[in-house]
């Protein structure tokens, strides 16, 4: 694992970091879109006074930590890789993209414990056919980490989802919200374990979860641009999917693009400005964590 300068002095003087994924530069825009939501998401996170760790593999190596340049080689043949991917895209000198659960699994090895991102991975609906769930949950739940998102991702079966989060024990905290967004819609998810108002209180719960022996938590931020119509274009790239054999890790991308076309560019928009949104509040909420020590 090869942790930037920057990164590595953070964590050794106790400063606040915050991990940011690479699988959004690589499949979640048309390039170069990714690389300008990954920068703005940066630019968010030193602006609430942290230090932001994007991370990804390159060159035989995890990296912690990426410079422009480095970005942009995130491109859409790079390798999606979760947890179980890591290790052998290092090992094979591929461009690896990492996940949620990807991130968050180098992130604990790199010892920050702060993240942004879109949306969680989950539940697929229909399940068990398909039989899918992602590795994010379990991963999540593992980790001592707080992760903010604009809730689940859309295509999920988000019900589902949060019940399998509070199996695992995973608070799903709602920032100025009682319930869980749905990613594109800020209402109409199932309700979240509690609410908290400022980045100081999520911070402050995060800190006693951890001291109790809990692992990951889950903190919802709601778009600030609602979608309320989204929902049956969803259902239509879906079974768009089904009928084209997509399924794994190429269903994402393959929905995020269908709805970017069908909505008129609105799912894009509202998309690039939630991620830098909850990676501005997970910046707040790391520095507000370096305050109470």
């Amino acid at each position: 694992m090869n942790v930037s300068e920057e990164v590595r002095e953070a964590l050794a003087g106790g400063g606040a970091v915050v991990a940011l994924e690479t699988t959004l530069v690589a499949h979640g825009f048309p390039a170069p879109e990714g690389v300008e939501v990954a920068l703005e998401s940066e630019r968010r996170v030193r602006a609430a006074g942290a230090v932001p760790a994007t991370i990804g593999v390159l060159d035989g190596a995890v990296r912690v930590g990426l410079g422009e340049d480095e970005l942009a080689r995130f491109g859409p043949e790079a390798r999606k890789c979760g947890p179980r991917d890591l290790a052998a895209a290092a090992v094979q000198g591929a461009v690896g993209a990492t996940t949620v659960g990807g991130t968050v699994a180098v992130a604990r090895k790199a010892g920050i414990r702060f993240m942004g991102t879109g949306g969680l991975g989950g539940v697929h609906r229909g399940f068990p056919d398909p039989p899918d769930v992602s590795a994010d949950l379990g991963e999540l739940a593992r980790t001592p980490m707080l992760v903010v998102s604009a809730g689940v991702k859309s295509l999920l079966d988000v019900p589902a989802t949060a019940e399998v989060l509070e199996t695992l024990g995973v608070p799903v905290l709602g920032y100025r919200t009682d319930e869980l967004p749905l990613f594109y819609a800020a209402h109409g998810g199932p309700p979240v374990s509690a609410r908290v108002e400022s980045a100081a209180e999520a911070a402050a719960v995060a800190r006693t979860h951890w001291e109790l022996g809990g692992g990951g938590l889950l903190l919802g931020r709601a778009p600030d641009e609602s979608l309320d119509d989204v929902e049956p274009l969803i259902e239509e790239a879906l079974a768009m999917a089904r009928n084209r054999g997509i399924q794994g890790q190429r269903l994402t991308p393959f929905v995020l693009g269908f709805l970017h076309d069908r909505s008129g560019g609105r799912t894009v928009r509202v998309n690039k400005d939630l991620i830098a949104a909850n990676a501005g509040l997970a910046g707040e909420v790391a520095a507000a964590a370096g305050e109470l020590d």
